[in-house]
């Protein structure tokens, strides 16, 4: 039984002056996010000195974060200046799918990405054999198809439960734990399916590429100083980007089926700041995209002055 056609969203704060100071802040991380992360999904395409799978892999992650905070963002940031904070029954669920199938595609590229750098790593001879462009594509088509089956399911399990009101969403954003509190049945049963679903692909994602990472430490060790320090150099990013993500993750879905005042800032965190912060570590870190984009801007403003 479904009576509810819409859902009424309390946003991140029903302050009026704090809304108006978010609203200008939280434009400009979104419109950084997309032009971060479209600049290196850019430069990586058009540029032949970035042609490796783990550059491949860097593009399809700025494509998933700018798609993935382009779910959550535009309509976050709309209720902050609109007077009736209204999202209909399909337009929700659309938000929900969107929101976890971005999010579980970007989990699983992080494996994909942390199997790049263990296979040039631990066997930097045959890297090039392995990494392969099928390969390479075969494993970005798996992050996709994956992260539709996840997001289906999600959106499959939500479909099934009853809405009879209310539908008053203590939140910015359609996600499952908002939607469970107000579903017209006991939900407390449906805790640990979502604690199986959502939290376990977190835990076990997370537990690889902790596993991954301590066996490439541990094969560094027959490098020579300045070896390690350009593998550990290409590895902390990665690293870095994994924990951004992971944290809030493992908070939000693995934990008893209740809702905590810190849902809104790290469900901000996850979905908006760490998809701005990856393309500013990648190429803070990474002194070949730095050199490109260099380039790149030195051809552009010669272009510019002809």
């Amino acid at each position: 039984m479904r009576n509810v056609t819409e859902f009424i969203l309390l946003g991140l704060t029903q302050n009026p002056q704090l809304q108006k100071l978010l609203f200008p802040v939280l434009l400009f991380t979104y419109l950084f996010t997309l032009a971060g992360n479209l600049l290196i999904s850019v430069t990586i395409f058009i540029s032949p000195a970035l042609n490796s799978p783990m550059y491949f892999f860097l593009s399809c992650l700025s494509i998933i974060d700018g798609s993935y905070a382009t779910a959550i963002a535009p309509k976050m940031m709309f209720d902050l200046i609109s007077k009736k904070n209204t999202i209909s029954f399909n337009g929700c669920m659309t938000q929900l799918f969107a929101e976890h199938v971005f999010g579980a595609a970007e989990i699983i590229l992080l494996i994909a990405m942390a199997y790049d750098r263990y296979v040039a790593i631990c066997k930097p001879l045959h890297y090039t054999t392995i990494m392969s462009k099928t390969l390479c594509s075969f494993m970005v088509g798996v992050v996709w198809l994956l992260g539709l089956i996840h997001g289906g399911v999600q959106l499959l399990f939500i479909l099934q439960l009853p809405f009879c009101g209310p539908n008053v969403i203590n939140h910015f954003t359609c996600d499952l734990m908002p939607l469970l509190e107000l579903a017209c049945t006991d939900t407390r049963s449906l805790g640990p399916w979502v604690t199986a679903n959502s939290g376990s692909l977190c835990l076990l994602t997370f537990s690889m590429l902790v596993i991954s990472y301590v066996i490439i430490l541990r094969s560094l060790r027959m490098y020579s100083s300045e070896g390690r320090r350009k593998a550990l150099s290409t590895c902390a990013s990665h690293i870095i980007v994994s924990i951004l993500f992971f944290a809030p993750c493992l908070f939000l879905y693995l934990r008893p089926m209740t809702s905590f005042s810190a849902d809104k800032p790290v469900t901000i965190f996850c979905t908006l700041v760490t998809p701005m912060l990856n393309p500013l570590i990648y190429t803070l870190r990474n002194a070949e995209v730095k050199n490109v984009m260099k380039k790149l801007w030195g051809q552009l403003l010669k272009t510019s002055d002809k």
